[in-house]
């Protein structure tokens, strides 16, 4: 593409103006943060036990969530993607719910689920496994609310296929499972990479869903999100400086998943 063609394809001068906008909303706030804080003693407001518990609280379950979505997302993707029947709508309604849905009601609801009193409560029950107000409900309350993010990635992606090529594949013998794992999966690896890094990004700021369904008890259920919030009524210093580790944290995961995923694209 010549430097005209990429001019005449820019947007208009004029969308400058409410995307500079846009870019204060998100931008401004953070600055705020950044101005409110005493930055002599960010090292001693990091460092303390609590924070350094609630961090590496965060990093395992939002890494063990991620995992779960890939397991579980992936394949409920591909099945949106290739299904056709008359209720599909309301299916893929129903399974990015949790897009729409407020925190805390997705936490009742796991609650109300895998809970004492929950409608899985006698089958837990029978083989010993105890899920409320455990490191697992963490996990399974940050898997709740970030998976949608990985079935749109990869569904859109899926349905961005070229079906020519795919079809020529099974001309030539190939298997379904040949396919998927020698076709589909490495020209869906953009889109994937994008919703697993979202699903990341979201299960390390979730909090509604983790506090209702999970608890806060310091190294078992209190992530980075609930320590800002203790933090915000006793130190609101330390809970500026622990809001600005997790979006340090949270934008150094996406920049470099990002500039990873558009390396092919780019050569």
């Amino acid at each position: 593409m010549n430097s005209a063609t990429r001019r005449l394809t820019r947007p208009p001068t004029w969308i400058l103006i409410p995307g500079l906008l846009g870019a204060a909303v998100v931008l401004l706030p953070v600055t705020g943060m950044m101005t409110r804080l005493n930055w002599a003693q960010l090292p001693e407001l990091l460092t303390s036990a609590s924070s350094l518990a609630a961090l590496r609280l965060s990093l395992w379950t939002a890494s063990a969530a991620t995992v779960l979505c890939l397991i579980l997302g992936v394949p409920l993707a591909l099945m949106l993607a290739h299904a056709r029947f008359r209720g599909l709508p309301v299916v893929r309604s129903l399974v990015l719910l949790p897009l729409v849905l407020p925190p805390v009601v997705g936490g009742l609801a796991l609650l109300y689920t895998f809970g004492s009193q929950g409608m899985l409560s006698g089958a837990l029950e029978f083989f010993g496994i105890r899920v409320a107000y455990t490191s697992l409900a963490v996990v399974l309350a940050m898997t709740f609310v970030s998976m949608p993010f990985l079935v749109i990635s990869v569904e859109t992606a899926v349905r961005g296929l070229d079906p020519e090529i795919l079809e020529a594949a099974t001309v030539d013998g190939a298997t379904r499972t040949g396919i998927l794992r020698y076709m589909v999966l490495p020209l869906i690896t953009p889109g994937l990479v994008s919703g697993a890094v979202l699903a990341f990004a979201r299960s390390l700021g979730e909090f509604g869903a983790t506090l209702a369904f999970a608890g806060n008890q310091q190294g078992v259920t209190r992530t980075l999100p609930l320590e800002i919030y203790l933090q915000r009524e006793t130190d609101p210093d330390a809970a500026v400086a622990l809001s600005l580790l997790l979006i340090g944290v949270a934008i150094i995961v996406i920049s470099a998943a990002y500039s990873r995923s558009s390396r092919p694209a780019e050569r």
